[in-house]
């Protein structure tokens, strides 16, 4: 979708009365999502998940951005103490069930959310995994929420173009060979021009949950 088509949706469902937010990890692809919305309602609030295992650049780089484009952020986190995030031999639990780990400071967190909204615009493209090809502009989410994907059909091409267009600020991290953030244990540099194999690199995982579990799935 580009800007007017996605403007348009988002001044409908406003006017539908409905309660809408957006959740970013603050990363360079995420950053045209987030200047998007400031373009056109900075009252959006944008939830930013604190897990408390992410590089101090992704927050400070939030901090940034929260500045330059005037936007409404929240933070969020866990409610379950990292002292009570290890497995039985003490280690923490994205050592051994990171999915586990995702459920507890990711997909909780951001479920309680879902419950005090209507629509949930979530930048996920097509083209980043198996999981988000297959999804859709609106698809339903828990709690009668409505995901709203407008970035679905953008292309990594397309994210740059739109970076280099607007001149924005970039995640002090991709110029040192990162391109997919997340939290730092289960980051690694891009291997192979596979931004998002950098990711939980050697697991049998590609999605954090927030796109698996927080959707209701097709019958």
């Amino acid at each position: 979708m580009d800007f007017e088509h996605i403007k348009k949706k988002l001044e409908q469902y406003k006017s539908e009365g409905k309660r809408m937010f957006a959740s970013s990890s603050f990363q360079s692809h995420s950053i045209v999502l987030l200047h998007i919305i400031s373009r056109i309602d900075k009252e959006i609030p944008i939830y930013f998940i604190n897990t408390g295992f992410l590089f101090p650049e992704t927050i400070a780089y939030k901090d940034q951005l929260a500045k330059e484009f005037g936007l409404k952020i929240i933070n969020t986190k866990s409610d379950v103490p990292k002292s009570l995030q290890k497995d039985a031999n003490g280690n923490f639990l994205f050592t051994s069930d990171p999915d586990h780990c995702c459920h507890i400071n990711k997909v909780q967190p951001l479920d309680g959310v879902l419950a005090d909204n209507d629509v949930w615009i979530n930048g996920v493209r097509a083209d980043q995994s198996a999981v988000r090809k297959a999804m859709e502009i609106e698809q339903a989410a828990p709690h009668d929420v409505i995901r709203f994907h407008p970035m679905l059909d953008w292309s990594k091409k397309d994210i740059y173009q739109y970076l280099k267009e607007w001149d924005l600020p970039r995640h002090p991290l991709e110029a040192q060979g990162y391109d997919s953030i997340g939290c730092e244990p289960c980051t690694r540099k891009m291997m192979m021009d596979d931004d998002r194999g950098s990711r939980w690199f050697g697991m049998k995982k590609t999605e954090c949950g927030l796109n698996t579990d927080l959707v209701v799935k097709k019958k």
